[in-house]
């Protein structure tokens, strides 16, 4: 048995990403004094990047004794989504785990081979063999399986919107945090790492929890699912589902959650200086133009945009 790669503190799968698209930039090249001045404000920011930069190194120097496909696949895909996909699952893999390398690979390689999976940066629309409609958001992934007695769709990773068809059939929704059921619902479903947040448009959507009581969520109601059950009820808030219609509707929010996101609909680190990301904003904005939505920043808030790099996105205060 294959032992394991050095085990380190965990690693989230955002900062795994922000490390493998440095190691990425300098491989191409030495870094100017500006990305190098970007690479060293990330690296300080947190312990966190710390770890996973020393971490990054010490994978990436020992892939070639590492008799793995997604090792050969990190070292001998071109410098692209495939490699960076590689890198990052490597640099997650060797992160907070005693169990051996074969076994985490077998842990992480499920949402690569989803059924169904929408990249970073593009949303999904899907007709699933009994007529019902799944759209899938940017990041995410689902394995569908039917059969006589149910239908049931598991949420890899990322969020769902899902408008059940008639069927005589249960329609399932597995996540991390519990099981939901429906017969002819419309409902948006999204897995944080800590907890689901369920909401329903249309219909009732009946959630059993991995611990707590089972219960039904009715028609323009939301909450969250955690490892302790169910949260109370709220009114939907004002971005649920908004992402469907290509749109990110923000009432108030905070410019620190905003960034947060707005990042997951594009590559790469949008870093909120502290300084600013108590700021709040107001507004809908069209996902597929990031771009513009990050200069209209500057005309409504008193911040300054840095592009350090295509990837590397800093906002702070205006001088």
């Amino acid at each position: 048995m294959t032992p394991a790669m050095n085990s380190a503190p965990d690693v989230s799968a955002k900062v795994a990403e922000q490390a493998v698209h440095w190691l990425l930039e300098m491989q191409q090249g030495p870094l100017d004094t500006r990305r190098q001045k970007a690479w060293e404000q990330w690296l300080n920011a947190h312990n966190e990047h710390r770890r996973a930069w020393e971490h990054i190194q010490r994978v990436n120097q020992r892939l070639r004794s590492v008799p793995s496909p997604l090792a050969h696949a990190a070292l001998n895909a071109p410098k692209s989504a495939a490699r960076r996909r590689a890198l990052k699952m490597l640099l997650v893999l060797g992160a907070g785990s005693a169990l051996t390398w074969s076994l985490r690979e077998r842990q992480l390689l499920p949402p690569l081979m989803a059924d169904f999976r929408s990249p970073v940066g593009e949303r999904r629309r899907l007709t699933l063999d009994d007529g019902s409609q799944l759209q899938l958001n940017s990041g995410s992934a689902v394995d569908v399986r039917f059969d006589a007695q149910r239908r049931l769709i598991h949420l890899l990773e990322g969020e769902l919107l899902l408008t059940a068809a008639r069927d005589p059939r249960p329609l399932q929704v597995l996540t991390a945090h519990g099981l939901l059921e429906s017969r002819n619902a419309r409902f948006n479903v999204r897995e944080y790492p800590d907890h689901t947040q369920v909401a329903v448009f249309e219909g009732q959507v009946d959630i059993r929890s991995r611990h707590g009581p089972a219960l039904l969520l009715a028609t323009s109601r939301q909450l969250s699912l955690g490892i302790n059950g169910a949260g109370p009820a709220t009114a939907l808030d004002a971005n649920s589902g908004a992402w469907t219609e290509g749109m990110l509707v923000a009432a108030h929010m905070r410019l620190a959650d905003f960034l947060d996101e707005l990042g997951r609909y594009r590559r790469g680190q949008l870093h909120c200086d502290e300084a600013v990301a108590n700021l709040l904003i107001s507004g809908t904005y069209p996902l597929d133009d990031s771009e513009r939505i990050l200069d209209l920043l500057e005309v409504s808030l008193p911040v300054k945009v840095r592009r350090f790099t295509r990837y590397w996105i800093s906002v702070e205060a205006r001088a």
